[in-house]
């Protein structure tokens, strides 16, 4: 059911296209990204070996079909830039303990220190934009970020999240008020 802000929203959007939240979003994102493309040149690697080395670094042994949804991209898209990411020993895969035609994916040692580069990078970006605002910057953010993803996948995105630093939720979540 929706709510009277909703309704709202959804007349301010049909009204009146935020041109000014579109474009902030898009120059935000262009130079947030643009920190670990530099890194990412000396490998020859892109954005797609960032985000699968990312969530693999973060979440070891995802499968393959769970990095797909994560991702939410093709399985040839993800079977290119995995291809390569293994060659180059970034990541490994490896059987499934309980069913050994199932791969799991893992960063090795390398593959950890370039996503941990790469996380530094970006966390330098986040940090200094926080320090500028001052107060409850961290907890604001997170709250816009999570309403801008799709209500249906949201508790989804938590979990993961919170599979990985359960800490860094709190701040996101909507009981964290």
């Amino acid at each position: 059911m929706d709510t009277d802000a909703d309704t709202r929203a959804r007349a301010d959007a049909e009204a009146a296209p935020m041109f000014d939240m579109i474009e902030l979003f898009y120059f935000a994102y262009r130079d947030f990204v643009g920190d670990a493309d530099r890194l990412l040149e000396a490998y020859g690697f892109g954005r797609a070996h960032h985000r699968v080395l990312h969530f693999v670094a973060r979440h070891p042994g995802l499968t393959i079909a769970e990095l797909l949804d994560i991702l939410a991209i093709t399985k040839q898209s993800l079977n290119r830039v995995l291809k390569e990411l293994i060659a180059q020993d970034f990541i490994e895969p490896r059987a499934g303990a309980e069913d050994r035609r199932q791969r799991r994916l893992f960063a090795t040692r390398k593959g950890d220190d370039l996503a941990l580069r790469l996380a530094r990078a970006q966390t330098r970006r986040f940090a200094a934009a926080m320090r500028a605002l001052g107060g409850d910057a961290r907890s604001e953010a997170s709250a816009f970020l999570l309403e801008m993803i799709d209500r249906e996948a949201r508790e989804r995105v938590l979990a993961l999240i919170a599979a990985a630093s359960p800490d860094a939720v709190a701040a996101a979540s909507p009981d964290a008020a």
